[in-house]
């Protein structure tokens, strides 16, 4: 059995960690709101936009952007994976990573080859260890996502795709739904869709109306334009969502180790007095031998 002074000292050290979980559980709640008042700060842009590009989408259906048209000559399909750049959080992103796993099982099974796009050191560090192909990443984003800094390396794939050497993109990330709960998601990002338009476009009227747009300069210039922004409003949104997810993941996370190291705590004052007293019982009856003995 352990002496009282070895039970003095684990009961030290866990009230130590519990002090480190706390506070982080502390912080994590002070940043999981401003990551949340910046999501929401996104989406009336992101629908905003996702409404006219809907509308253009079927008022010129004489030209066809390259992002709507179907490729499937190059058998090589692009991700972009975003995850956290630090751990703490729960299983939130061994729960995405698990979902992207079953996706490049099944398309390596069709023969397709995988390129990604890793945003989050997590992601990086596991599309290395299973040795897929990383054409450019962006780690170290801080608790504020920039639209610069996600341009760059996610252009890659879209260009690639625009070139006709990928045939589809797929995004990866988790979806805040409150702060109990974020859900992972796996959505394909490129070629788009009529039907994905319409259903991302939250007017109820969006297939409904029979007015035209006035361009200028002209259709072209302005529907490549504004299908990019819409795509890089998808890929910010996920970000945005992903960061707000990782800031509730990590307060439950860091609650829920509080909450076990005051258990661990409780235990071993237990321990440590029924130490105390069976020792303190032995030299009383030691004591007692002693006096009857004489």
């Amino acid at each position: 059995m352990a002496t009282g002074k070895e039970i003095r000292s684990k009961i030290k050290s866990v009230e130590n960690t519990k002090k480190i979980t706390k506070a982080m559980e502390m912080v994590a709640a002070s940043k999981m709101r401003k990551a949340q008042d910046r999501m929401r700060a996104a989406r009336p842009y992101s629908e905003k936009i996702r409404n006219i590009a809907s509308n253009l989408s079927q008022a010129n259906p004489e030209y066809t952007h390259p992002f709507m048209v179907k490729q499937d000559n190059s058998k090589n399909v692009g991700f972009i994976v975003v995850t956290t750049d630090k751990g703490l959080c729960g299983g939130m992103n061994t729960n995405s990573l698990r979902l992207l796993t079953a996706k490049l099982r099944e398309l390596e099974g069709q023969g397709n080859k995988v390129q990604a796009v890793a945003i989050g050191n997590k992601g990086l560090g596991f599309l290395n260890r299973i040795g897929a192909t990383v054409v450019a990443h962006a780690v170290q984003m801080g608790d504020t996502p920039h639209l610069d800094k996600l341009i760059g390396p996610v252009k890659v794939l879209l260009d690639a795709y625009q070139e006709g050497r990928l045939d589809a993109v797929y995004l990866v990330y988790t979806k805040f739904i409150n702060t109990m709960k974020q859900e992972p998601m796996l959505q394909q990002l490129l070629p788009l869709s009529v039907d994905r338009l319409e259903a991302d476009s939250k007017a109820g009227d969006a297939g409904s109306h029979s007015w035209d747009y006035i361009y200028e300069p002209d259709v072209q210039s302005v529907i490549d334009e504004l299908l990019v922004r819409y795509v890089e409003a998808l890929i910010y949104q996920a970000v945005a969502e992903n960061m707000a997810s990782e800031q509730s993941a990590r307060m439950v996370a860091m609650k829920s180790a509080s909450d076990n190291a005051g258990n661990v705590i409780g235990e071993l004052k237990l321990v440590y007095n029924k130490t105390r007293q069976a020792a303190i019982t032995k030299e009383l009856s030691e004591i007692v031998a002693g006096a009857a003995a004489v």
